[in-house]
């Protein structure tokens, strides 16, 4: 697992730009964390490193937001008001699940019986200590096929303050 911590709103984007870039087809990010702890822009700059130019907003009611480039798709969904996971078949989440895009689930908790063990795994906490709104990025790497990301990503709390 690693930890790491972020001290504003750019921090937050360019740890998810550093975990973009190692992105392939078909990679599962499951983003969990409370009302505000930045889900949505770790989601921007993994969205950047794609090469998605565009603001990212979270898919609250229309439950997915489809993107779409010549090499790569990106496909976000935040399933905050999903009430029953069986709702996401009705979707059709196992075809965005094996279409070969980028996979990025807000509030994955809520579904977590119906995702492939295999996928990156995303905790962020506030972490309110000295009155700095920082946060706490915890990455797990779940699976063989993530084993090589972890090494990648580098060495932990890189933004020491």
């Amino acid at each position: 697992m690693k930890e790491i911590k972020t001290y504003s709103q750019e921090d937050t984007v360019e740890f998810g730009k550093k975990l973009g870039m190692l992105l392939k087809q078909g990679d599962i990010v499951c983003i969990n964390g409370d009302l505000g702890t930045g889900k949505t822009v770790l989601t921007n700059g993994i969205a950047w490193a794609l090469g998605i130019n565009e603001y990212i907003t979270s898919p609250t009611f229309t439950i997915v937001n489809e993107y779409e480039r010549e090499n790569i798709s990106l496909y976000h969904f935040d399933v905050y008001r999903i009430s029953d996971p069986e709702e996401m078949y009705e979707i059709g989440f196992e075809e965005y699940l094996y279409n070969g895009g980028v996979v990025v689930i807000e509030w994955a908790d809520l579904i977590k019986d119906i995702l492939p063990q295999d996928n990156i795994w995303i905790t962020i906490e506030k972490d309110m200590k000295n009155g700095v709104d920082a946060r706490i990025i915890r990455v797990e790497f779940n699976g063989e096929r993530y084993r090589e990301y972890e090494e990648k990503l580098g060495s932990g709390d890189d933004k020491k303050r």
